[in-house]
């Protein structure tokens, strides 16, 4: 068993099966050392657990979970196109965390900790990363976060 997964399993984690893209890309794709992986909703168990603008439909705290779930299906993504072997990530570059907020909502930093955390909680220093955390107005089937990421991988 991998040292990652490991550590997902002493976290309580399992990782899903990859999300199937809802639209017309690919869910992750390597370039050179660089694995890209899409933007990822807070679907769990089958269902987007997090929906509307935050923080009047969906809380802070809620929102912020969501995010963890973002990214746990992130590097399910990862683990599909790494055929299963996440101990072949490096380090993760970059996360972009997008937040659908109402107006005068600010506190999008808050809520990509959550996936933020996570990636250090697995990685250790090769967790830490260059982050967006962005506001919008809209995101793909009405969530409240959505995650992309970028990892450094070995051949």
């Amino acid at each position: 068993m991998s040292r990652i997964t490991q550590k997902l399993e002493s976290l309580g984690i399992v990782l899903p099966e990859a999300p199937k893209p809802v639209a017309s890309y690919i869910p992750a794709k390597l370039v050179g050392n660089l694995l890209f992986i899409s933007g990822q909703i807070p679907f769990q168990g089958g269902e987007l657990i997090c929906m509307g603008s935050v923080p009047g439909d969906c809380s802070p705290e809620k929102a912020t979970d969501a995010a963890r779930i973002c990214a746990i299906n992130a590097l399910a993504a990862a683990h599909q196109a790494l055929d299963g072997d996440l101990d072949r990530i490096q380090e993760v570059v970059r996360l972009g965390v997008f937040v659908a907020s109402e107006a005068d909502f600010t506190g999008q930093p808050g809520i990509a900790n959550g996936a933020s955390e996570l990636m250090t909680e697995l990685f250790g220093a090769a967790g830490q990363h260059v982050r967006a955390a962005v506001g919008s107005i809209a995101l793909p089937l009405g969530a409240s976060v959505e995650v992309e990421m970028i990892l450094q991988v070995r051949g």
